[in-house]
């Protein structure tokens, strides 16, 4: 059965509670006992175009269920589509697979771009709208009993609030009915429609922008107004149109929509990129940068202020543009192509120089801990393992905490699609050598503090390690190989080898483990690495950890 069947045949809240994972008790307790004063925290937080936004954000328990009940409609609205056969939607917010990326993409290259905002977009929908909504849509059509108890678990003070995880896939589902009818208008005069949350935007090629939608509210000015018709749909939807925030984009000057220019291709604001730019490179001159913020003063009142900005807020900047920039490669690719995980290009571009040198400095530079390294991805898995078993013998490394769980202190670097495109390390002996290569080049880059903790490149220590031998032994000026328990490379970048076993033979990381458990069969199979590996004797843990634990 269907997670939407099983909402279907739900009668009481006890179903209810079941479906989401929860105990009716706990459910009834949340719902109906617990006091209203202590389900949200409400506060204020300013607005980026001026004003404040109200939010309330539910307590743990209250949050875990409307995730869950949130998860729950996702997997609904899946099962809908799929029966349906659709394909594609109207609205981009808060869908997975799209974003502010995917609704700008529609209105790419157009002469006009109109663009109109509903006014108290979650507040203007209230527990009746959703009750009402689950009980007659022809998709959910849920018992009223069921759908008074999913109001209740979404709506607060007679509203959708804003900080709720279900607010935006319920607003969503209630909102379709007035896409569709846009959508129908839109396609009547030529125009294409989508809708991001409360924005909605309407653009056209046609060489007069359609009164239907949006007309001049006075005559020679570029002041515009939503036309009659697009007005009447919205309030028969029981929306409102905020008229502070309707305006006209034409060819000629530049397009935005939710934030990124469409005019020829999707991208984002020069200015943020030069912003982000000047702050990297502040970062790497004085480890810090500042960041214009909007805060509380004493009196409540908000004003502009400049305050240092974190490591995470300038990633964030930073993937938001790249974020943009690997949409555009990948829209150029064959349709088979576009899943697979992008390669570092042989020259990197402008934006992506600026974000391998903030990587660099972020992971290599300025690491909290000190960073491990290995060649792959389950290496770090071997590893942590160790070091949490081992803890009492190698407290540098690890510590135990009074509740019992072993804390580390060290990092080990995290792969993923962008470290592998921008730092070119995704896995293998042969990442690591251009690893140190980078290293060599990009410190040159660094005039801020840093350097603290050494950077730590643990390596088998087989044939495929010549090669960062042979290019350490050129750094260092100094005779390196497999025999070498580690290896000084320059700044704070170590590497570290495997030890080979007593009659001098090479090993690889795997060759560490316990036989017992090389001999542990799942499904039938046993362990195997590769066709090189072989079972080493006189070798443990212990003698990894001895070595990383050198410092």
């Amino acid at each position: 059965m269907s997670q939407l069947e099983k909402l279907k045949s739900a009668t009481t809240l006890h179903d209810v509670a079941y479906i989401l994972g929860f105990k009716p008790r706990a459910l009834a307790y949340i719902l109906y006992k617990k006091p209203s004063a202590i389900k949200y925290k409400h506060f204020d937080i300013p607005k980026r175009t001026g004003g404040k936004r109200s939010i309330s954000a539910p307590y743990p328990d209250l949050m875990n269920l409307q995730r869950r009940l949130s998860d729950l409609l996702q997997i609904c609205i899946r099962e809908i589509n799929v029966v349906r056969n659709i394909e594609s939607v109207l609205s981009h917010g808060f869908r997975q697979k799209h974003s502010i990326i995917t609704n700008a993409t529609i209105h790419r290259n157009k002469r006009y771009v109109f663009n109109i905002d509903l006014e108290n977009f979650f507040g203007t929908i209230n527990f009746g709208r959703v009750r009402g909504f689950f009980i007659r849509n022809r998709n959910f059509d849920l018992n009223p009993n069921v759908a008074t108890v999913l109001a209740q678990i979404a709506c607060n003070e007679n509203a959708l609030p804003q900080g709720s995880p279900c607010s935006p896939v319920i607003s969503n589902l209630i909102g379709h009915l007035l896409d569709i009818r846009l959508a129908a208008l839109s396609n009547q005069v030529s125009c294409s429609y989508s809708r991001y949350a409360d924005d909605l935007t309407f653009s056209t090629n046609k060489r007069n922008f359609p009164p239907q939608v949006a007309k001049l509210a006075v005559a020679e000015t570029h002041q515009w107004q939503a036309g009659r018709k697009l007005k009447w749909i919205v309030e028969k939807a029981g929306f409102t149109i905020n008229s502070a925030k309707t305006r006209m984009q034409y060819k000629n000057s530049r397009q935005d929509v939710t934030g990124l220019v469409v005019n020829s291709k999707v991208n984002t604001r020069a200015e943020y990129r030069r912003k982000v730019r000047a702050m990297v490179h502040r970062l790497l001159e004085t480890g810090n940068f500042q960041r214009k913020q909007i805060r509380h003063d004493e009196n409540g009142n908000l004003v502009k202020i400049e305050a240092n900005g974190t490591l995470e807020q300038l990633n964030g900047m930073l993937s938001f543009i790249d974020s943009v920039s690997v949409f555009n490669k990948r829209k150029d690719m064959k349709p088979s192509e576009r899943t697979k995980a992008l390669k570092q290009p042989d020259n990197l571009d402008c934006h992506e120089k600026v974000y391998r040198q903030f990587l660099f400095f972020k992971y290599f530079h300025a690491s909290p801990t000190p960073l491990i390294i290995c060649e792959g991805k389950t290496d770090n898995i071997y590893l942590k393992s160790a070091i949490q078993r081992l803890a009492d013998a190698y407290s540098c490394l690890a510590e135990k905490k009074e509740n019992g769980k072993i804390g580390l202190k060290v990092c080990f670097f995290r792969r993923n699609a962008t470290t592998g495109r921008i730092l070119g390390l995704s896995g293998g002996s042969g990442e690591l050598t251009n690893l140190i290569k980078m290293y060599k080049k990009e410190r040159k880059h660094i005039a801020a503090p840093g350097k603290k903790q050494p950077i730590i490149l643990l390596i088998d220590n087989d044939d495929g390690a010549k090669g960062i031998y042979g290019y350490a032994k050129n750094i260092t000026g100094s005779p390196v190989g497999p025999e070498s328990p580690y290896i000084f490379v320059t700044g704070n970048l170590y590497i570290v080898p495997t030890p080979l076993t007593p009659d001098g033979k090479g090993t690889m990381i795997e060759d560490f483990f316990d036989s017992d458990l090389k001999k542990t069969e799942l499904n039938g199979k046993t362990f195997n690495p590769s066709d090189k590996g072989f079972n080493s004797t006189g070798c443990c843990p212990n003698q990894i950890l001895s070595l990383i634990s050198f410092r």
